[in-house]
């Protein structure tokens, strides 16, 4: 049986803190406190009788204490990454959120041990997997063509 789960990419935007927009960008990344302590945004398991972005709701307030009223979920983008754990399928879909306030303050479950905010390379350097890496840049692109238009 196949594995599914479900999370947010949840990034702020940094108030000029560059006058390159691709700078202002940052990436939250929770660290487990379990296995290789991998760090990954918070997502989690598809519980029964959920659906997807009830699962991702919900893991992001287990995991970060982030309540849907916290952030902005952004309209267009949605990546689903297809790996094997264990040597069974797994499936993890994203949805791409903004932070409404900077300054919330992340309360980490006992699944994790730390938390970052990040810039696109150093969460791709962070997250370690090519396609966690892939969907950060995606997420990346889509936010600046986002921005242009």
């Amino acid at each position: 049986m196949a594995l599914r789960a479900c999370g947010l990419i949840i990034y702020r935007r940094l108030s000029q803190a560059s006058s390159k927009p691709e700078e202002n960008i940052q990436f939250l990344l929770l660290q487990t406190s379990y296995g290789r302590h991998h760090w990954t945004p918070p997502k989690g398991h598809v519980d029964p009788g959920e659906d997807d972005l009830q699962t991702a709701l919900r893991e992001t307030e287990e995991e970060a204490g982030l309540k849907s009223m916290d952030f902005q979920i952004i309209d267009g983008f949605k990546k689903e990454l297809q790996y094997e754990v264990r040597s069974q399928p797994k499936t993890v879909v994203y949805w791409l959120a903004e932070l409404r306030d900077n300054n919330i303050e992340i309360c980490l479950s006992k699944e994790h041990q730390a938390y970052r905010w990040l810039g696109l390379e150093k969460a791709c350097q962070l997250s370690g997997y090519q396609d966690m890496q892939e969907a950060l840049r995606e997420a990346h692109s889509f936010l600046l063509r986002r921005k242009q238009n």
